[in-house]
């Protein structure tokens, strides 16, 4: 588990404008945060692209696109926006507070992209990597392998191209709930297995994903010895 935010960068950052407005959601009064989360993701995108370049000289360009974006997105950047306690030291709105948004995915990693930019802005680019790959050395130790990344249609239709089997077929179920929160059902049946998967997600691409993972699951287990 990573330290708290406060315990890694210097107090005399902690102190800054700067720093402060990088803590600071644009639902607070001031200054906030969201021109300093755009040049963030920047800067993060150049570290960990060169870092991953450096680190696996016989990857792939396609490789190496689908490990950055398994690092740099919001999921991960959350994540590691949790281990700091990030969310402790935002500054939210009242109805942010309200409302939770200290705990918000979006939120936690706009403001990690923004806490990135400070320390460029104050300390420079040197100063930003090794704050970087502090924050990512765990992830950077344990990256994911080239089919562990692709995704699970693609994963199932090289499974089943490779086996002489027919490729999947994917059509949508149903369509429920308003126009802003919609569930898609959508179901993968494969000619010649008998085998028809269903997956549910707010878009129809998910849906397919999880349809396609549930596919390439039971053919695992059933189907190869």
């Amino acid at each position: 588990m990573l330290p708290k935010l406060e315990k890694i960068l210097p107090l005399s950052l902690q102190q800054t404008a700067c720093f402060k407005q990088a803590l600071t959601h644009r639902s607070a009064n001031g200054k906030h945060n969201e021109r300093m989360e755009f040049l963030g993701d920047s800067i993060l995108g150049v570290i960990i692209t060169e870092v991953l370049y450096r680190r696996m000289p016989t990857a792939s360009e396609g490789y190496l696109s689908r490990l950055r974006a398994s690092l740099v997105n919001e999921d991960t950047l959350a994540s590691i926006a949790i281990e700091i306690s990030l969310g402790d030291q935002l500054h939210l709105g009242s109805g942010e507070l309200k409302s939770g948004g200290f705990r918000r995915k979006s939120i936690l990693s706009d403001a990690l992209e923004a806490v990135i930019a400070s320390v460029f802005l104050e300390e420079g680019m040197e100063k930003a990597k090794k704050f970087v790959l502090f924050l990512f050395e765990q992830r950077l130790q344990k990256l994911p392998s080239e089919d562990e990344l692709k995704d699970p249609k693609s994963r199932l239709q090289e499974l089943l191209q490779s086996r002489g089997y027919s490729i999947p077929q994917y059509k949508l179920i149903t369509t429920a709930g308003d126009a802003h929160r919609q569930l898609f059902t959508t179901e993968c049946s494969i000619d010649g297995l008998n085998i028809r998967t269903k997956g549910i997600s707010t878009s129809r691409r998910k849906a397919e994903q999880k349809a396609a993972l549930s596919a390439f699951e039971k053919i695992n287990k059933d189907y190869i010895k």
